[in-house]
C-alpha cells in the first residue's frame, strides 16, 4: 500500500495482508481523519510507518514465535502528518503538548475497535516510539493493550 482513502499517503509503502489493509484503511477514514479535523482543523496527508511485512520473530519476547509482521498482519505507525504541514510524532508528547496528547490518546483508544492488539509508548521499551496495530486472533475475542 502506498495510499489510503482520502488521498492519505503511506510512507514508505507497506506490505499488508488484505484484512489488515482493510482494517487500517477503515480506521484512518473513520477515526484518525475525524480526530485530526476535530483537534487541529486539518486532515491527515501522510502516515509514516516503521514496519509492515517483515519475516521475523516477536521482538522483546525472547524471540519466541513469529511476529504478526511475518504474515503482513501488523503495521507500526511512527508519525502522522497533517494537511497543515504539522507532523505529530507518536512518541509520548511533552508535558504541555495537550493537543497532541489528546489526539494520540483518542486515536489509540479508537483503534481497539479495529485491531485485536494496540500497543504504543508506555507499553514497553520496544514500543516507545510507535503504535503497533495487528489482527492476531486472541483467545476470548479481541484483546488490546494500552
Amino acid at each position: 500500500m502506498t495510499a489510503l482513502p482520502g488521498g492519505v499517503a503511506l510512507e514508505p509503502a507497506a506490505t499488508l495482508n488484505c484484512r489488515m489493509a482493510l482494517a487500517f484503511s477503515t480506521w484512518v477514514k473513520k477515526e484518525l481523519q475525524p480526530a485530526a479535523r476535530k483537534r487541529y482543523f486539518s486532515g491527515v496527508t501522510r502516515i509514516r510507518q516503521g514496519s509492515s511485512y517483515s519475516c521475523r520473530n516477536i521482538i522483546g519476547n525472547g524471540g519466541s514465535g513469529l511476529s504478526e509482521h511475518a504474515t503482513g498482519n501488523a503495521l507500526d505507525v511512527m508519525a502522522i502528518e497533517l494537511n497543515s504541514g504539522k507532523e505529530i510524532d507518536v512518541r509520548k508528547p511533552g508535558l504541555f503538548s495537550f493537543r497532541e496528547r489528546g489526539l494520540l490518546n483518542t486515536v489509540r483508544g479508537d483503534a481497539c475497535a479495529y485491531f485485536s492488539t494496540v500497543l504504543g509508548p508506555g507499553y514497553n521499551r520496544e514500543h516507545k516510539d510507535h503504535f503497533h496495530f495487528d489482527l492476531r486472533p486472541r483467545k476470548g475475542g479481541k484483546v488490546s493493550s494500552l
